[in-house]
Parts: structure tokens; C-alpha cells; sequence
């Protein structure tokens, strides 16, 4: 881990405040330089601040980014030549655009698909037919230019939503069901299948999620799992059947489903050493809100507090029920901050948004379940629509580069949050998010320097200090 010497302000030679707020056409723009900090000055209760430890260093970052899916693939190719180029400088270069450098695929079909598909003929337990074609229309050719756009920088985990049919309960891919006990080897062997004919395209597979959201009945690609039965699925067949065919450097994430069930589900998959020997750490969604409109945060922290040496991945996010009329709503925006700053401060290692690009109507989706993405692809009309959200993620994704280490960062005011991060070039970065109606001033001190910032309402800023 980095050691900071950022607390003793030699030779500061830049700093840089970037601003997005959610009204008006301030977008990840330079809006203020060389600020100039003095002794640290203690905020009245009145004040909103921000205080930053550079000493107290906690997690090291791996990424943020999105699901490459069959929806966005298909979105992309719809467009014209000049937005797709736009599109990957966009997202994936860091000068020119936000920098992403971690992407989520799937394994066969998801909702985000126009189809449900495998890769093998129905009824095939010896997985002979398995075939990849039905991914190089689309999906490959699209992942393997976003790796080229981060020339070959680009970590990627994959995800199935659940097994062919046939090896299912219900016999349905659609519509929850189970695994069924003669299958478990079989579909094991389905996920090293996958690995090795994605790699031989030309596409690393870093990682892979047993099953997304095992809890969910959906009437979309869906599979449940106690914890117990994932469990038992990986100890006995799944990270077995990795390391027996050469891929156990493979990281393994469990329960990549909501925060809700997190600590509990992890605490049963963890507990079993034989289990937690596979697991590299735990990923998470943000769908528990719909229970009461509050995020669970407080189950990453404890599940960072009691598993230390497993890692924290957000999974998945997005905003539902896509609606045209609502696209600059700041709530949109401001869901990303809000989760982005208090999963990284609870000890989340890496942040993966859900689809990447969505076309006009919030698809394709096969069972109408059509959502909102920071990007929109008028197929139309062959260009974008970048949104608010696109921007909020960018103020963490442009400048906290994989490898930094999060500081402990507070604030003293409810509609203030942040987090902050030190890159391993020595570059500090603030992350800042004002929810409030009204502008703000507020003071941003580092160890024992203070400094006094302004902020607009619903707004989102990136404070970056460089020293030699």
C-alpha cells in the first residue's frame, strides 16, 4: 500500500475542481485551479466540510465500469460510424473520455438479450455442440473493440442467469427453477467451456458470478440457490472443475444479487473452509430499495468488517422502468453518487454499472423489461444521448485509476457526501456530492490544510491535487 505524503503539501503543483451539476450544461467541466489551501481552520457546526486522512489507507481499487451486453451490442452496431467511435472514446479513454477499466459479459441470454439462447443443443450433457457463434454477430466484435479502447487494459467477469433448460427444475429458463443435482457437473463444465472460447476470441475473462440474483424468481433467464446449495455448487463442483481445467486463477464472486442478504448469505458460504477457498469475494446489487426506498450500506460494511481478506464488487445497478420524460431527473444521477461514494467508504473494491448502452426505448429486453442506461442509442437516428449519469460516474471513474487506495473521508453535513482516493501516480482525488436544493460553500481540509470550495445544488464535483 501507497504511503501519503500528501498531508505535508510540498511542492503542490496543481489542483483541479471538475463540476457536473444535474441542471444545466456544466458537465464534467474545469471549473476551478490552484486552490488555495492555508492552515487547517476548524468548521463551525453551521459549515458543511469535508476532511480527508491521508494517512489511514484502506482498500485497493480494481475498476469501475458496465455490462457489455447483447442489448448494448446490438445498440451499438445501429449506430452511426462516428458515434460508435465517439461512443468507445467516450467511456473507455481516459483523456478523452471517462476511462472505464472493468466490463461485466453473460453467459448465453439475459432480458438484455432479443432472445433466450445457450450455447449448447437442448439436452446435451456432454456439452458436444458448445458453440460461441451466436455471440460473434454482436457481442464479441463489440467487446473486443472496448478492450482495444483501453488497449488491452480492460478486466472483464462474466455472469449466467441460468442454466439451458433441460438441466433446470422447471425446465424453463425463464421463470426461476432450480438446478437439478445430475446437472451440477455438467453445468460446471458449461462455465469452463465458456472461459476457454472467449479467451481463444481474444477476450481475458478475469472473473465470473455463479448466478445473478439467486433469490430472484424473474420471467426473464433466472435460477435459485440457497445459500447453502451455493455452497455445496462450488465447493464440490464448480471450483474444482476450474482448477482441474487450468483456470483456477479464475476470481470467483458469490451471491451477486442486493445488499439486503449480503452479510447473510456470505457468512454461510464463507464459514465452510472448503467453500471459502475458492472465493476471491462477494458482489452486490442496489434493487433492495424497493422495499422502503433506503439502501442497505450497512451490510457491505459488515461484510467487509468480518471477511477482511475477501473483496467487495458491486455487480450491477441501474435505474428501472425507463421513461423518456424522465431522463435529466436528477434522482437518476444522483443514485450513482450515492451508491458509488458509500460503497466504496463501506469497502468495495470495484463498481460495475449494468448495460452500457440502451437503445431509445430502454431495450432491446425480450420480456419488455426495459430500463434506463447513462448513454441511449437512437437506432433512429444512429446517434447518442449521453445523460446525467454518464457524468456522475465519471467524476470516480476518470480519476481514481485502478491500483489507488481509499483514504477515510467524512463529511458534516446529510446532504454532503464524499469519498477520496490516492492514486499510485501521488495524485489525490475527492469525490464530492451536494443532494441538496440550495448551492453550497463548504471546506475541504486534507490532514491539516483547509480550503473553502462552492458547490451547485444536485451537483457533482472531482477534486484532484497533484504534487512533484
Amino acid at each position: 500500500m501507497q504511503t501519503s505524503k500528501m498531508h505535508n503539501f510540498r511542492e503542490l503543483i496543481k489542483s483541479e475542481v471538475y463540476t457536473t451539476s444535474s441542471k444545466g450544461d456544466v458537465k464534467l467541466q474545469l471549473t476551478a485551479a490552484q486552490i488555495p489551501f492555508s492552515n487547517f481552520k476548524q468548521p463551525l457546526e453551521t459549515e458543511a466540510s469535508i476532511y480527508v486522512n491521508s494517512s489511514k489507507q484502506h482498500q485497493t481499487f480494481v475498476g469501475i465500469g458496465a455490462a457489455l451486453t447483447d442489448a448494448s451490442a446490438e445498440t451499438f452496431y445501429k449506430l452511426k460510424e462516428s458515434e460508435q467511435k465517439l461512443f468507445m472514446e467516450a467511456y473507455f479513454n481516459v483523456d478523452k473520455g471517462i476511462g472505464y477499466s472493468l466490463a461485466r459479459t453473460v453467459i448465453h441470454s439475459c432480458d438484455f438479450s432479443t432472445e433466450s439462447y445457450t450455447y449448447i443443443n437442448e439436452g446435451d450433457t456432454d456439452l458436444k455442440s458448445f458453440s460461441i457463434n451466436h455471440d460473434k454477430e454482436f457481442r464479441i466484435p463489440f467487446t473486443k473493440k472496448a478492450i482495444e479502447a483501453t488497449d488491452g487494459k480492460l478486466t472483464i467477469f462474466a455472469s449466467p442467469w441460468s442454466p439451458p433448460a433441460f438441466m433446470k427444475t422447471n425446465n424453463n429458463m425463464l421463470k426461476g427453477g432450480k438446478l437439478l443435482p445430475e446437472y451440477f457437473q455438467p453445468w460446471a463444465n458449461y462455465y469452463a467451456k465458456f472461459i476457454k472460447a472467449y479467451e481463444a476470441e481474444g477476450i481475458p475473462i478475469w472473473g465470473l458470478t455463479i448466478q445473478n440474483e439467486p433469490m430472484a424468481v424473474q420471467r426473464w433467464e433466472s435460477c435459485i440457490y440457497t445459500a447453502e446449495e451455493e455452497r455445496d455448487f462450488l465447493k464440490n463442483y464448480l471450483g474444482p472443475t476450474l482448477e482441474k481445467e487450468g483456470l483456477g486463477d479464475k476470481k470467483i464472486i458469490v451471491w451477486d444479487h442486493n445488499r439486503d442478504l449480503l452479510f447473510e448469505r456470505v457468512n454461510i458460504i464463507l464459514n465452510d473452509l472448503e467453500a471459502n477457498k475458492y472465493v476471491w469475494g462477494a458482489g452486490f446489487h442496489w434493487y433492495e430499495d424497493w422495499k422502503d426506498g433506503t439502501p442497505m450500506y450497512k451490510n457491505v460494511k459488515s461484510v467487509n468488517e468480518a471477511f477482511p481478506d475477501k473483496n467487495l464488487i458491486f455487480t450491477e445497478g441501474c435505474n428501472e422502468g425507463f421513461d423518456l420524460n424522465r431522463i435529466e431527473d436528477p434522482k437518476l444521477a444522483e443514485r450513482y453518487g450515492k451508491s458509488m461514494i458509500n460503497d466504496f467508504n463501506n469497502g468495495t473494491v470495484a463498481w460495475t454499472d449494468w448495460n452500457i448502452l440502451l437503445d431509445e426505448t430502454g431495450g432491446p429486453n425480450h420480456v419488455g423489461n426495459f430500463c434506463f442506461a447513462p448513454v441511449h442509442g437512437n437506432t433512429k437516428t444512429g446517434e447518442l444521448k449521453f445523460t446525467n449519469s454518464y457524468y456522475y460516474i465519471g467524476h470516480f471513474s476518470k480519476f481514481i485509476r485502478p491500483g489507488a487506495v481509499r483514504l477515510s473521508t467524512e463529511t458534516t453535513a446529510n446532504h454532503l457526501s464524499a469519498t477520496s482516493f490516492l492514486n499510485k501516480n501521488g495524485s489525490l482525488v475527492v469525490v464530492a456530492l451536494n443532494t441538496g436544493n440550495v448551492d453550497i460553500n463548504y471546506m475541504l481540509t486534507i490532514d491539516n490544510k483547509s480550503a473553502s470550495l462552492q458547490m451547485p445544488a444536485h451537483s457533482i464535483q472531482s477534486i484532484i491535487l497533484n504534487q512533484k
